[in-house]
């Protein structure tokens, strides 16, 4: 079940000085333990397998028969010889299968078919109204995916997983959105169920801020053992990574910065009933509402800063310095390696990620921000899908799993 707690095994000596500790030996060399040492690139032969797991050569030979078997792993090539026959390299077919991810915001959505390696194959973009509920979100989720798959040539009998980012709290545990909003109707909903008819994987949900943070840093800040992932759109939030992992929270609620009351004189009353919170007063729709049918949705927001309006400029890079200000009180609780900035009104004005900037380091304790690194993120719109497809992907390949995995695909050979 996603969230469950794990009791690790002790790695090899080269194993854990390179930090490799994202998967639990419970049998040592079991299939699952062999496909993640690969996966990892920390042993790629037969000998450097059998010297990390502690098991006789011929043990690790078997298993990676049953890997090759079931199309997981592939040779790679032949390592440098210092004489005598080289030895094969072994890799992780990224090939062997397909995900489908999904990363639904409040006004638009981004899906795709990745594999995985978590590289999109099949993509689309739309525009999405959440607010519709979501049966009708879902179900047409569930065609486009369709379509997408048969885009590629391939079906649903492909996919190992599903992934859904959704713009609220959520039980990542039970894949049941937690008192969203933004969100009517979805309280409570067992979202993996509205995939039943089309599929029996596990369908995996958390928040869109969380799976953009996972995107980012697995691309492209691996190294940040600690960082802060701020989405600006329509509403706000935060993903955060804490020693390299997702933080979710109790119930999912980690990171929802979006409800710090930041202006107590405000006169906005925010969708989760307080006044003053950081998105009735900075987010796309609060913006969309005090320029009125100039700018009537938070897309036409930042069409019209992009283009130089003036009254719409001011207000995003307004939002830039209320947002800094919040992450500064983040960065002074968590003391992250980096905060990182995405989301459509980012990307609406430059100044916009100035603004953040400059109010990170005024509110920031010095010790907290001497060494912090603030940054755009360099995903874009794909960290979303990107995150998700990591999501599931380490999920459906953990050790564990994968011995059913072998077998489901022994019994269909």
């Amino acid at each position: 079940m996603p969230g469950a707690e794990r009791s690790d095994r002790a790695l090899c000596g080269s194993c854990a000085r390179a930090g490799y500790n994202f998967f639990t030996i419970a049998e040592p060399a079991s299939p699952g333990s062999v496909l993640a040492l690969v996966r990892a690139g920390q042993a790629s032969t037969r000998n450097d397998l059998a010297e990390c797991l502690g098991v006789a050569r011929s043990t690790v030979v078997q298993r990676l028969g049953v890997l090759s078997a079931a199309g997981l792993v592939r040779v790679a090539g032949d390592a440098q010889s210092s004489g005598g026959r080289p030895a094969s390299v072994f890799a992780f077919n990224e090939d062997a299968g397909l995900v489908l991810v999904g990363d639904l915001g409040q006004t638009g959505c981004h899906l795709a078919v990745c594999d995985l390696g978590a590289r999109p194959l099949a993509e689309h973009t739309a525009p999405l109204e959440i607010e519709r509920g979501p049966e009708p979100v879902l179900g047409w989720v569930r065609s486009r995916f369709s379509k997408l798959l048969a885009k590629i040539g391939r079906d649903w009998g492909d996919v190992l997983g599903v992934g859904i980012g959704l713009p609220g709290p959520v039980d990542f545990r039970t894949g049941r959105p937690v008192s969203p909003p933004a969100m009517p109707g979805w309280d409570g909903v067992y979202v993996p169920g509205l995939f039943s008819a089309v599929t029996d994987r596990p369908v995996l949900v958390d928040n869109d801020a969380r799976i953009m943070a996972l995107g980012e840093h697995r691309t492209a800040r691996r190294d940040d053992e600690h960082m802060i992932f701020v989405k600006l759109g329509s509403g706000i939030g935060a993903g955060l990574i804490a020693h390299g992992m997702v933080l979710r929270g109790e119930r999912g609620a980690a990171g929802d910065i979006g409800h710090i009351v930041v202006d107590q004189q405000a006169s906005e009353v925010c969708r989760c009933g307080n006044v003053g919170c950081l998105d009735a007063v900075a987010g796309g729709w609060a913006i969309a509402r005090r320029m009125g049918a100039a700018a009537p949705t938070p897309p036409d927001v930042v069409r019209l800063a992009r283009e130089g309006h003036a009254e719409a400029m001011s207000e995003v890079r307004r939002s830039g310095r209320l947002v800094g200000a919040a992450v500064a009180d983040a960065v002074n609780l968590l003391n992250p390696t980096s905060v990182i900035i995405g989301g459509k009104l980012a990307e609406a004005d430059e100044q916009v990620f100035a603004a953040i900037r400059e109010a990170i380091y005024r509110h920031a304790t010095p010790i907290a921000s001497r060494h912090l690194t603030i940054s755009l993120s360099e995903l874009g719109h794909m960290a979303g899908v990107i995150g998700a497809a990591h999501m599931v992907i380490d999920y459906v390949l953990e050790p564990e799993r994968v011995a059913e995995l072998v077998a489901r695909r022994a019994q269909a050979a």
